[in-house]
């Protein structure tokens, strides 16, 4: 797995300035294994980007999916391997949970995630600063929460991730729960209307490209295109 090269200098951030019409859909927990295809199906759909921010051991459940991930544009954030509260460990435990994650998407999509995405949003100033400054990652989490965890049923999911939809908002949701999947259509009826597009966290940020180019999805299976 190669080392990340510093290409910017953000440690962490729940939103981007920026005056383009651009959001971050973000996904927390998958892969799912019905749940993430049938969210794919519709970002195909409606030709909108997410970030899917992967536990390492569902990662590792669930290979194909991530590989179709990014084959169809997607990114992949890193989301720990096991999902514990970051803020209770230890640096070396911290590092332990990340660099598990980054070696099985590296191994799965020949790729490593670019950001971190600390479960419940729990990862102290400090932790963040060690973090950017042994692995070059920053901490993304958010500005809209609709809570879909709390399962408020489908149209409250909507309305919530629409409320502060604008440019340069991230927002999180989670591939695991059915409901927040059915309000997603929704969801990005309603970021079109505002004139606003749905990007990945490194196109938010106007970073290069993340993951590996020229990958393509056919059938069951992920190749790398060489032409």
């Amino acid at each position: 797995m190669p080392a990340l090269q510093r290409t910017h200098e953000v440690v962490s951030l729940n939103a981007v300035e920026t005056s383009r019409p651009r959001v971050a859909l973000t996904f927390d927990d998958g892969p799912h294994p019905t749940n993430t295809p049938m969210l794919l199906d519709i970002l195909a759909r409606y030709n909108a980007k997410a970030t899917f921010y992967v536990i390492g051991q569902n990662a590792r459940r669930y290979p194909e999916i991530l590989r179709r991930m990014v084959a169809e544009g997607h990114e992949i954030g890193n989301h720990t391997y096991t999902h514990p509260v970051l803020s209770r460990l230890g640096n070396g435990t911290v590092l332990n949970e990340i660099d598990r994650t980054q070696q099985i998407v590296w191994d799965i999509v020949g790729a490593v995630p670019v950001t971190l995405r600390p479960p419940y949003g729990s990862f102290s100033p400090r932790q963040q600063h060690m973090l950017f400054d042994n692995r070059n990652l920053s901490t993304v989490v958010w500005s809209v929460d609709p809570e879909d965890w709390r399962r408020p049923g489908v149209s409250v999911v909507a309305n919530r991730m629409l409320r502060g939809a604008r440019p340069g908002a991230v927002i999180l949701a989670h591939d695991i729960h059915g409901p927040t999947i059915r309000a997603v259509p929704a969801v990005l009826d309603g970021i079109a209307a505002r004139g606003l597009e749905a990007v990945t966290i490194s196109e938010l940020l106007a970073w290069p490209h993340w993951g590996p180019r020229g990958l393509r999805y056919v059938g069951a299976t992920a190749r790398a295109s060489h032409g």
